[in-house]
């Protein structure tokens, strides 16, 4: 098997372009490749792609490298400026260009803030204390952080839907990002909760893909702030509900990936888990259908032979993915309506 390789988040990027704009802002010199500590104890060196060293800032620049993970920031360049502040007031965060803008509450920022999490402000805040007492620094300074083309890589994202204006999140908790562990689309989604709860919103909707989104938006009057973009985590969306519970919630999907959960698994990627034509033929009671549908293609296969027979395989779908997801919420207020849909947005399926 080959070894994916692992990557930097943009907080790491960002830290080590604080870093060595900050020592070159105090020294006159850029370190290139520079050196951080990451909060497990790493310390990966960066090689800078941009340096700027000018009488009242020091701009610093490195190329974001995800690894083998499909990350939307891959090959962006996170840029950071750096800048004497007024005396006492510590570590002032800015937003640059690329960078967004928190107008929400619910996130782990107050309204106004640029949109740099809290793990990268730590990592940004303990290099610069670093670099100060080495280099005989106040520690007083105006960080400036800027993406390349952040706006238009925002859009791929759930910025704009969580209330993030403007750009792109310098996020991170490790510094490191894992390939396919997809942490940050989890992470979207508890934050698209916290959002929904802090806006008082007592109905979301987890839906796999656009189609059903639009489907649960239309049946239920739902604003865009209470639709989860789940994707294949209905795990994530269950197991943060019970944590931190809103009245009702609609599961949408297709009656592939909803047929999966049906059958109990949480992941409803198609690496991770299959259609299981067996359990599909389990839901049906004639011999003789129950047989065609274990040997259909797709589970939109085996709706079909359903269909023409009288017998609602999406209702029975439905009923056993709601089950699931019960089960998951066991103990926690929520109430679930679960919508299966076919490929053209077509409900087939409710419970």
């Amino acid at each position: 098997m080959v070894k994916l390789r692992y990557g930097w988040t943009t907080g790491a990027c960002a830290t080590a372009a604080t870093t060595a704009a900050y020592t070159a802002l105090l020294t006159g010199e850029f370190p290139d490749p520079v050196e951080i500590l990451l909060p497990k104890g790493q310390t990966p060196g960066f090689a800078l792609a941009k340096e700027e060293l000018a009488a009242d800032h020091a701009r610093a620049a490195v190329v974001k490298d995800a690894g083998d993970d499909p990350d939307v920031t891959h090959g962006a360049l996170i840029e950071v400026t750096v800048r004497h502040g007024e005396p006492g007031t510590g570590v002032v965060f800015r937003a640059g260009r690329g960078v967004g803008t928190v107008t929400k509450p619910g996130l782990p920022l107050p309204v106004g803030e640029p949109a740099i999490n809290p793990v990268p402000r730590r990592m940004m805040r303990e290099h610069v204390e670093r670099v100060a007492r080495e280099h005989g620094g106040t520690g007083d300074v105006v960080i400036e952080v800027s993406v390349e083309h952040g706006e238009e890589l925002a859009r791929k994202t759930w910025n704009p839907r969580l209330g993030i204006l403007g750009g792109l999140s310098i996020l991170g908790t490790t510094g490191i990002v894992v390939p396919y562990s997809c942490s940050a689309w989890i992470d979207s989604i508890r934050r698209g909760i916290d959002v929904a709860r802090a806006e008082g919103r007592r109905h979301v909707a987890g839906c796999t893909g656009s189609t059903s989104e639009k489907v649960a938006a239309t049946v239920h009057g739902l604003p865009e702030s209470a639709l989860l973009d789940m994707g294949d985590f209905a795990g994530a969306v269950l197991k943060y509900l019970k944590r931190h519970p809103v009245d009702r919630l609609t599961i949408a999907g297709g009656i592939g990936k909803l047929s999966k959960l049906a059958d109990g698994h949480l992941d409803l990627h198609s690496g991770r888990s299959q259609v299981n034509h067996d359990f599909l033929a389990s839901l049906v009671d004639d011999p003789d259908l129950a047989e065609a549908v274990r040997h259909a293609n797709t589970a939109l296969g085996a709706l079909h032979l359903c269909q023409e027979a009288g017998v609602p395989l999406g209702d029975l779908i439905a009923v056993r993915a709601k089950a699931t997801a019960d089960d998951v919420l066991k103990g926690a207020p929520v109430a679930v309506d679960v919508i299966v849909i076919d490929r053209a947005g077509t409900i087939v399926g409710r419970a």
